[in-house]
C-alpha cells in the first residue's frame, strides 16, 4: 500500500426507512430489504432483478452470492468503492410469474463511477433453484 491516502465521499447510509433503491414506491425496510435480510422472497423474475440492483446498492454481497444460480456463482464479490449506483429502469419481461420457471428481464441500472454517470443495459436470465428465483446470466 501506497504512502497516499485516498478520500471518498462518504456513502449516504440507506436506513429501513429509506427510499427503495430498486425504484418502487416504498421504504427499503418494506421493500428489497425484506428479501436481503430473509423476511421474504422475490415471487417473480423481476422482484429479484430490482432486489439484486438494490443488493449492488446497498453493497450486500451475501445476499448477491445466495441469489446467483450454483452453476454460475462466483466464489466472491468484491465492490468498486467509487461506485455509486443511482436508478434503475426495467425495460421488458419475458415469463418470470409466480407461474413460470424461468424468465428474463431486460434493465437499464444507472451510476456513477468515480464521479462520471454512465449505465448498464442488460437482459438478465433467471430460473427457480429449489423453489427460488436466482440470476443465471446475462442473455
Amino acid at each position: 500500500m501506497s504512502g497516499k491516502t485516498r478520500h471518498h465521499a462518504p456513502r449516504p447510509a440507506v436506513t429501513a426507512a429509506s427510499p427503495c433503491p430498486c425504484g418502487l414506491d416504498a421504504s427499503y425496510g418494506d421493500c428489497c430489504g425484506a428479501l436481503h435480510d430473509g423476511r421474504r422472497t422475490a415471487s417473480t423474475a423481476e422482484r429479484l432483478m430490482r432486489s439484486r440492483y438494490s443488493a449492488f446498492a446497498v453493497q450486500d454481497a451475501d445476499y448477491l452470492l445466495r441469489t446467483w444460480h450454483s452453476s454460475t456463482r462466483p466464489g466472491s464479490l468484491e465492490f468498486d468503492p467509487g461506485m455509486r449506483w443511482t436508478g434503475l429502469e426495467i425495460l421488458g419481461t419475458t415469463d418470470g410469474t409466480p407461474f413460470h420457471q424461468e424468465g428474463t428481464v431486460e434493465f437499464r441500472a444507472h451510476y456513477t463511477a468515480h464521479g462520471r454517470a454512465d449505465s448498464q443495459h442488460e437482459n438478465s436470465r433467471f430460473v427457480r433453484e429449489d423453489g427460488r428465483w436466482v440470476y443465471v446470466a446475462e442473455v
